[in-house]
């Protein structure tokens, strides 16, 4: 299909129009998903249009101009950043029937099973393991720092299946149903309140030789399409200039700087000038990541996104707790310490995202991680010495 930037917007404002901009989301999104709209690179008939990614741009802001706010990761960002490309690239017609319009809508929420107690940054060393028995696998073992498994339907599941071959040839990876007889969720609590994260146990949870994405011993390179989806997702906005974490700083500078000494005042005005203007390169650079993303699948230089803004969002949350002086010590009216994301993530005040940043250079890989990725994969420089690389896993010391 042949289509000009005009005759997206058009398209999109019919959508608009056609529901209006008081729907549910879910049936906003719905609409979008059938006109091709949700991810217009996406092949027709499948959420797509077949077009250019850097039209989906067009696609959001005639959104935001009728008056309704939209950004494609505002619900079910997990889902929508890493399961559905990941789905898409690897699943079934019949995967694709029963799991993607569901995953854009938010009906369905999806979570990443990657990160085990022993085997963090390097993933690929896991050992929780699957066992094929008929038609099924039987998975046993535990999973750790699983971002709102407590609220997913589903899970993007990475295991052992060869313990005889080397670690990255050895795994295998599953679509698995969060609600199988086995599967256990355990909250972990962090130093904002909330349990985001969880502790999920696998005890000889039954899980359907169907819902293998790839070939068995093929997760790795499964899991490779997941992670780079991942690092775009969390690398930035595509939202309007000056939105985003940025715009909580600006909105705190226009508040408090005027009634600030002259000398701090001119040093914290250039502080905050730097830092938008960093954070307007971090969003262009995002832009040109997804713009340059095959079938929503991105390259090793999404890593640089999100690097540079895990580490920035980080100094914009402290220019704004030095913005509140003495009061940045205290928790703002407001504060909730509920456990359920869902419930406080509407009221996220300074403090509080403050607290949450600092998780920002560990999730979705530690930035020690991202840059070995660039500097091994995007500048070709000399990679670590692999003792392990052709090593069978069970033969691997722990």
């Amino acid at each position: 299909m042949t289509m000009t930037e005009e005759d997206v917007r058009r398209r999109t404002q019919d959508v608009v129009d056609d529901v209006g901009t008081d729907a549910d989301e879910v049936v906003f999104r719905s609409a979008l998903w059938d006109a091709g709209l949700a991810m217009v690179q996406f092949p027709e008939g499948k959420g797509g249009l077949g077009l250019s990614p850097n039209l989906q741009g067009a696609v959001e802001e005639t959104i935001r101009e009728s008056g309704r706010f939209f950004h494609p990761l505002a619900t079910n960002t997990i889902g929508i950043g890493m399961g559905l490309p990941t789905v898409l690239t690897y699943g079934s017609d019949e995967h694709h029937d029963k799991y993607l319009k569901r995953i854009f809508t938010g009906e369905d929420w999806w979570c990443q099973m990657f990160s085990e107690p022993s085997h963090g940054s390097d993933v690929a060393g896991l050992s929780s393991r699957a066992v094929r028995d008929g038609d099924e696998w039987v998975v046993n073992g535990q999973k750790v720092w699983t971002s709102v498994a407590h609220i997913s339907r589903y899970g993007m599941l990475l295991v052992r299946t060869d313990p005889d071959q080397p670690k990255h040839k050895g795994l295998s990876y599953f679509i698995l149903d969060m609600h199988s007889p086995g599967v256990e969720i355990r909250p972990l609590y962090q130093i904002t309140g909330e349990a985001e994260f969880n502790e999920v146990f696998f005890n000889d949870v039954r899980v359907p030789h169907s819902n293998l994405l790839g070939d068995v011993g093929d997760g790795w390179r499964v899991a490779t399409t997941t992670l780079m989806n991942e690092r775009v997702a969390l690398g930035g906005s595509t939202a309007p200039r000056g939105s985003g974490t940025i715009a909580s700083l600006i909105d705190l500078w226009n508040e408090r700087g005027d009634s600030l000494p002259a000398a701090e005042k001119a040093v914290m005005r250039d502080r905050v000038s730097q830092l938008w203007i960093e954070a307007e390169v971090g969003r262009l650079t995002t832009l040109r990541a997804r713009g340059n993303a095959t079938v929503g699948n991105p390259g090793p230089e999404g890593s640089v996104g999100k690097l540079a803004s895990a580490e920035l969002n980080q100094r914009i949350w402290i220019a704004c707790m030095d913005l509140l002086g003495a009061n940045g010590m205290m928790h703002e009216l407001g504060y909730s310490l509920s456990r359920d994301r869902l419930d406080s993530h509407a009221a996220y005040t300074l403090s509080k995202s403050f607290l949450r940043s600092q998780a920002n250079t560990i999730e979705g890989g530690t930035s020690d991680i991202m840059r070995n990725i660039l500097g091994e994969r995007v500048l070709g420089l000399p990679g670590e010495p692999r003792v392990d690389k052709e090593v069978a896993w069970k033969d691997i010391p722990t």
